[in-house]
């Protein structure tokens, strides 16, 4: 507009509250993403074993007067309802949850990083901390749909058929099961994040995570092997996780490394990530 005809004017509208100004990237992330009919079915499939879970705490609690009606009234149903049948779930909605990262997570910042969109973000009143944090929203918010949602909507369920005392006994599956689900969340959304970030090419970015799950547990057993030692199964993110959820489901079972060590690379591993993060995510690229 030409400045002589001084008819311009500054924004008067609302102003979206600072808190909130993150928000404004998974709203289109996630237009774009739900446009692909193989993510939408994907994601729809994510829902049937809740289902099938769902259905089965109707069978236990009414199995008996189903038996009853066919003649069998001694029978008992052969699952019981205890922290090992949210453990099966959340094993069964972590791998669901890591395909879809491994689907949507290479592709949230190295888009932005290959256009060199960056400056665009952090040029307007949008920090770097809610530029990632907009980005790992996008993540966050879909996983949390498929893991501990549903997981405590099937506790709701088994609380209200069991009745109070049971709820007041097993209400620490409830926190397991959501402490659970966030801690491979948070894992696997920072790592996507972190390798989006230093590798542009998706695909590339994609099968490296890949490679940091199942490579990285293959070479830890193979340094256990020729050294004869366990520690290997510290680059085992997988296993890592497996001893944490056993920690907080109570499983005392056997395992080669201790809590204490599993949370501490655990740990490790988030403030690496959030490390690259830090300095792979800013408005300006120095190339040499």
């Amino acid at each position: 507009m030409a400045v002589y005809k001084r008819s311009y004017h500054g924004y008067a509208g609302g102003v979206t509250p600072e808190w909130s100004r993150f928000t404004i990237i998974p709203r289109y992330a996630y237009r774009d993403l739900f446009h692909s009919k193989i993510m939408t079915a994907f994601f729809v499939l994510c829902y049937v074993a809740p289902l099938v879970f769902l259905f089965l705490l109707y069978f236990a609690h009414n199995f008996a007067r189903l038996a009853a009606m066919l003649g069998e009234r001694s029978a008992t149903f052969p699952i019981a309802i205890n922290e090992h049948f949210f453990l099966a779930f959340l094993n069964i909605q972590g791998v669901l949850a890591f395909i879809i990262t491994a689907f949507v997570g290479p592709g949230l910042i190295s888009s932005d990083l290959a256009n060199r969109a960056l400056p665009l973000y952090l040029c307007r009143p949008f920090s770097r901390g809610e530029y990632v944090v907009g980005k790992m929203s996008v993540l966050l918010i879909l996983l949390s749909l498929i893991t501990w949602v549903p997981g405590l909507v099937l506790f709701g369920v088994q609380a209200s058929l069991a009745g109070a005392q049971w709820l007041g006994a097993n209400l620490w599956i409830a926190w397991a099961l959501f402490a659970g689900a966030w801690i491979w969340i948070l894992i696997v959304a920072l790592l996507a994040l972190a390798l989006s970030a230093w590798i542009k090419w998706r695909i590339a970015a994609g099968a490296l995570l890949l490679a940091v799950f199942f490579v990285a547990a293959g070479f830890g057993e193979t340094v256990n092997a020729v050294l004869d030692v366990q520690w290997g199964k510290l680059i085992n993110l997988m296993y890592l996780l497996v001893t944490v959820w056993r920690q907080l489901f109570r499983l005392h079972e056997a395992s080669d490394i201790s809590p204490a060590s599993a949370w501490v690379m655990l740990l490790l591993i988030c403030a690496g990530c959030l490390g690259l993060l830090y300095r792979k995510v800013r408005a300006i690229e120095v190339v040499k």
